[in-house]
């Protein structure tokens, strides 16, 4: 399939044969689905805490967090296009010869005119109405007389803000009375609520496009201070990239490698698991994640910091009983048959790893799957109930080797035309609201090679477009879906006011943002 300039082409992005025959081959049989066994529910994979729990393992958190190594993990590279599209679209109608500005009255519409009717609601309303007056143009005037093209390419082009083509990290949020504050920002300050440690160091760590990493620099030269001094605090923030080798080839119409038009590969970004590899570089021995979009304003922090340092309680709970097996586990002769049935139901009734042991294979061999279903990368994951949202939820999920485990699962992930496994994708009580605690140290001290813990069969097949012809698109396994699979995970219940996701532009009216 591959010419000899394709080898090339592929080793300069540091993506060797084998990963690129593999890729193919994914794409051409296509999909393996999850088995959905049951859904996860409360007290049932999924645990509730009550408010004495909560303090309890917030007290926990807090006492031993000055003593670990911390970082606060955002993956902030995606840019805004979702955020934006409908009025990316409302500036190529309003260029059209014929445009009439009643057209925005019809329902098709709505979120166009919602986003004019309140654009003073919006935090950077008074950054865009100095931009245009700097320019010759008063907003006011523009919105009285509908000149919504003008508004429209001072609001998206470079121009002005020039949020069409910027990140979500650097949109402006929320009001304060001291001025806007990004969704960067939103997370500076929120990582000062929960991720300090020893001399009040805040790390905090975004994945970032190229074009974009002078952005953040210039907004935190401009900005940390004021946060740092506010809170008490010293920021250590880095940054990195997604990976060229974690690109991915493509297959046209033809089930051929996609080209463009010079006759190179194809080869695309490939999906938010590619930054599994970035997730890996970091050295800590706790790792929040949280996506870039999921902040609240300062009114609304509080249960977020709250439940932030509860699940990370949960997770070193878990990590010291863990922990406390593999130690007892290391000299076999020594393992009683009380020990080796104590720790099965721990994985059973805790870790969620379901699997009747044969111990009549051997003292030996039950000992070596007792250290393999424990020493493993282990994560505390939120969940909020419900609510409608897009996106994946917590399940039960069977197993190759006959166990079943917890999971999150996506939509992709399920074979929507099987009634059984469709109807337990509905009826899931819960929402994945990418709200992570991770321990990514063994009980040695030494750090997992998070790579090892994927599993590969839960890639993503997406259809794209380029230069006007549909492709499929290989991406690698979801960074909290099959990224994680065969790590440790536990199931908490938090808040649903700790999540409030900017998914469109009007997300921001909504009150939980205002």
């Amino acid at each position: 399939m591959f010419k000899e300039k394709d080898l090339i082409q592929l080793k300069k992005h540091g993506i060797n044969l084998r990963q690129a025959e593999e890729q193919l081959h994914f794409l051409r049989q296509g999909l393996l689905f999850a088995k959905i066994a049951k859904t996860a529910a409360t007290g049932k994979g999924i645990r509730k805490l009550n408010n004495k729990m909560v303090q309890e393992y917030l007290n926990s958190y807090e006492q031993s967090a000055f003593h670990n190594r911390i970082i606060k993990f955002v993956p902030a590279s995606g840019a805004a296009t979702r955020m934006f599209k409908a009025l990316h679209e409302a500036n190529n109608l309003c260029r059209q010869p014929d445009f009439n500005p009643k057209i925005f009255q019809n329902e098709a519409y709505q979120h166009v005119a919602e986003c004019f009717n309140r654009l003073r609601d919006f935090a950077f309303y008074p950054r865009l109405e100095q931009i245009m007056k700097t320019n010759g143009n008063s907003l006011e005037s523009a919105l009285k007389n509908r000149h919504y093209h003008l508004i429209l390419n001072f609001m998206l082009g470079p121009e002005g803000l020039n949020y069409g083509n910027l990140p979500k990290g650097l949109i402006a949020f929320h009001k304060y009375e001291d001025g806007a504050r990004t969704a960067f920002e939103e997370h500076l300050v929120e990582g000062a609520g929960y991720a300090a440690t020893s001399g009040n160091k805040v790390s905090i760590h975004l994945t970032v496009s190229p074009e974009h990493e002078r952005l953040f620099l210039d907004l935190m030269k401009n900005t940390g201070k004021k946060y740092e001094k506010r809170y008490n605090v010293k920021y250590d923030i880095t940054f990195s990239m997604q990976k060229p080798s974690t690109d991915t080839i493509s297959l046209d119409d033809n089930n051929m490698p996609f080209r463009e038009p010079d006759g190179k590969l194809h080869l695309r970004p490939g999906g938010h698991g590619a930054l599994l590899e970035n997730l890996n570089d970091i050295d800590a021995d706790l790792i929040f994640i949280k996506n870039i979009d999921n902040v609240a304003p300062d009114r609304n922090k509080t249960d977020t910091i709250t439940y932030k340092k509860a699940l990370a309680g949960v997770l070193l709970e878990y990590q010291q009983q863990i922990f406390t097996y593999l130690s007892l586990l290391e000299k076999t002769d020594d393992v009683t048959d009380e020990l080796i049935k104590e720790i099965s139901a721990y994985l059973r009734d805790k870790l969620g790893t379901s699997k009747n042991i044969d111990t009549n294979t051997g003292k030996e061999e039950t000992v070596r799957y007792l250290q393999q279903k424990l020493n493993r990368p282990i994560r505390v994951c939120g969940m909020v109930k419900n609510l409608g949202e897009p996106g994946g939820g917590p399940f039960w999920v069977a197993q190759t080797d006959g166990s079943i485990s917890l999971q999150i699962i996506e939509s992709s992930q399920v074979n929507h035309k099987n009634p059984e496994q469709e109807a337990m994708f509905n009826s899931s009580t819960h929402f994945n609201p990418v709200d992570l605690v991770c321990g990514v140290k063994d009980y040695l001290g030494k750090k997992f090679n998070l790579l090892q813990y994927r599993d590969p069969n839960t890639c993503f097949i997406s259809k794209k477009y380029r230069n006007g012809r549909s492709l499929k698109a290989f991406e690698w396994p979801g960074l909290w879906n099959g990224s994680m699979a065969d790590w440790n995970t536990v199931f908490v219940e938090v808040p649903v006011a700790t999540f409030s996701p900017v998914k469109t532009l009007n997300d921001l009216l909504r009150p939980e943002h205002q």
